[in-house]
Order: C-alpha cells, then sequence, then structure tokens
C-alpha cells in the first residue's frame, strides 16, 4: 500500500507558477518575456554565425565565447516552452520527469557556462602573461580538448543528484516557486531524506561555480600584476580592454546565481515575487546579456556585426 502511495506521489504533476500577484497580467506579461526569448535566440545566433562565417574570428578568444554563445542558446531553449507556456496560459502543469529533465539541463548548462568562463579567463592570462607561447600552448587540438572536457564535466556530474529526485516522495503541495524546475525548488516539496542530495549539491556548488570563481579572481590577480608591470599607460589600457568584456560576462553569470542562492536559503520571508523574479533573472539574464556586452566591447564582433547589418540594407534597397 506505501509502495503504491508512493508511486502515485512521484507519478503526479506540479503546478508552475507565473507572477504571484499578477495573473490577471499574464499575457501582457508575456509580452516583454517573448521579446526578451526573442533577442536570446537572435543575440547568440548572431554571435555564432559572425564566429563561424568569419575567418579572421577563427582564433581561441572566440571559440571559447562561441562556447558560451552555444551555452546560452541552450539555456533559453531548455527554458522557453514553460516560462512563455505560463504566461501565455496554455501550460500550468508539469510531470515529474518532465520536471527532472529541466533542471538537469539548467543545472547542467550553468556548470558548462561556468567551465566557459573559467576556460575564457585561462585564454585572457595566456594571451597577456605569456603572449609568445600563446599560439602554442592553445592549439585547437587542446581547444577542442577542452571542450570536451568542459562537456563532460557539466554532463556527467549532474545526474546522481537528479536521477534521485525521481526516488523521492513529494507530500508537501505541488506547487512550484518558478514556471521552470531547479533541483532545491524539488527538494522544498519533498518528505524523504533528502540528505544526499543536499550534500552532494553543496559538493557540486564548492568543487565547481566556487573554484571555477576562485580560478577567475586568481588568474586575473596574475593578469594584473603582468600589466601593471607594462612601461606604457597606453599599453596597460589596451591589455585590460581585452578583459572587459570577459570580466562583465563573469558578473552577469554569478551575481545571479549568488542572489537566487540566498533566496532560496535565506528567503523564506520573501515575497514570491522576488523568489520570481530572482528565478528569472537567473536564466535570462546572462544568455540576453552576454551577447550585447560582446557586440559593444569586442572591437572584432563589434565590427562585423555591424558589417553584417550593412549588407543586409544593401541588399533590401
Amino acid at each position: 500500500m506505501s509502495t503504491l502511495s508512493d508511486s502515485h506521489i512521484n507519478s503526479s504533476s506540479f503546478v508552475l507558477t507565473g507572477v504571484p500577484g499578477l495573473e490577471v497580467y499574464s499575457l501582457w506579461l508575456a509580452i516583454p518575456f517573448s521579446s526578451i526569448y526573442a533577442m536570446v535566440f537572435l543575440g547568440n545566433c548572431m554571435i555564432l554565425h559572425v564566429i563561424r562565417t568569419e575567418p579572421s574570428l577563427h582564433q581561441p578568444m572566440f571559440y571559447f565565447l562561441a562556447m558560451l554563445a552555444f551555452t546560452d542558446l541552450c539555456m533559453g531553449l531548455s527554458t522557453v516552452h514553460t516560462v512563455l507556456g505560463v504566461l501565455w496560459g496554455f501550460m500550468q502543469k508539469i510531470s515529474l520527469d518532465f520536471c527532472i529533465a529541466q533542471s538537469y539541463f539548467i543545472h547542467g548548462l550553468s556548470l558548462m557556462e561556468s567551465s566557459v568562463l573559467l576556460a575564457m579567463a585561462f585564454d585572457r592570462y595566456i594571451a597577456i602573461c605569456n603572449p609568445l607561447r600563446y599560439s602554442s600552448i592553445l592549439t585547437n587540438d587542446k581547444i577542442m580538448k577542452i571542450g570536451v572536457a568542459i562537456s563532460c564535466r557539466s554532463s556527467l556530474l549532474i545526474p546522481p543528484v537528479i536521477i534521485r529526485l525521481k526516488f523521492l516522495s513529494y507530500c508537501r503541495p505541488h506547487v512550484l516557486s518558478h514556471s521552470f524546475c531547479l533541483h532545491q525548488d524539488l527538494l522544498r516539496l519533498a518528505c524523504s531524506d533528502i540528505r544526499f542530495n543536499s550534500i552532494y549539491a553543496l559538493f557540486l556548488v564548492i568543487m565547481n561555480l566556487l573554484l571555477d570563481a576562485v580560478l577567475i579572481i586568481i588568474s586575473y590577480i596574475m593578469i594584473l600584476h603582468t600589466v601593471l608591470a607594462i612601461a606604457s599607460r597606453e599599453e596597460r589600457m589596451k591589455s585590460l580592454q581585452t578583459c572587459v568584456s570577459h570580466i562583465c560576462a563573469v558578473l552577469v553569470f554569478y551575481i545571479p546565481i549568488i542572489g537566487l542562492t540566498m533566496v532560496h536559503r535565506f528567503g523564506k520571508h520573501l515575497s514570491p515575487l522576488v523568489h520570481v523574479l530572482m528565478g528569472n533573472v537567473y536564466i535570462l539574464f546572462p544568455p540576453l546579456m552576454n551577447p550585447i556586452i560582446y557586440s559593444i566591447k569586442t572591437q572584432q564582433i563589434r565590427r562585423r556585426v555591424q558589417r553584417l547589418f550593412s549588407l543586409d540594407k544593401q541588399s533590401k534597397s
């Protein structure tokens, strides 16, 4: 009887949350959210297209940027159907299996983005601190191996904690805090022993996100030390300018993650609207901002994008 009960509990669906208190305005809210997703897809596809079609951008720095754009594109694809589905009114619930799959992609892609940002920091460190060996260290073969390592790290470390969600009993009200599924959100609804999930999730955060952040900070300390030793002020500014885009991308990624973690951990007394807002910032802000940052701050990308739009105008005229 207990087994049947658990099976029933685990096979049930979960209610997705739109924007609490603003349900009557869901259709109006769907318009800006749809626009944001359109910008996410167009912006990241544009970055990928520019890098693929411009031979001068076939360099390590831009290969890593392509990895970042691909990751951001996948993040958008993994959440668009539930976020817009809730706002447009054609999706209110999600099955446990679908929820677990979405959770896997969201958390796996977060690990992948963190890893790519670390690889980009390594690229900047080699370019500034060891420029004479840059081309010999970051060969195409090495970049391919780094890409495979990033994929393996993000895809193989997540399953143990995600698969276990399938075997938990969910006896609390099946209402999620967001319009998409997160591991910590499902744990909140579970009444089984969640110690393994909590400990393993903490291990993942420390050994991946936190470790990556520390290594990125160390790389920039070493970069700053090298740059300050350059006699020419113009050369110092030129070297630092190549890092601005990456620093912005790191901040755009880590600040929402820290904010969402704090809200889930310590913000139980906060309005549900705050949880929803932070969740949407976490999944949408980096994919939206990264193409904008690199299109504005990276000269080679900016010129190629301008040329792309000028060609479109000429063809129309």
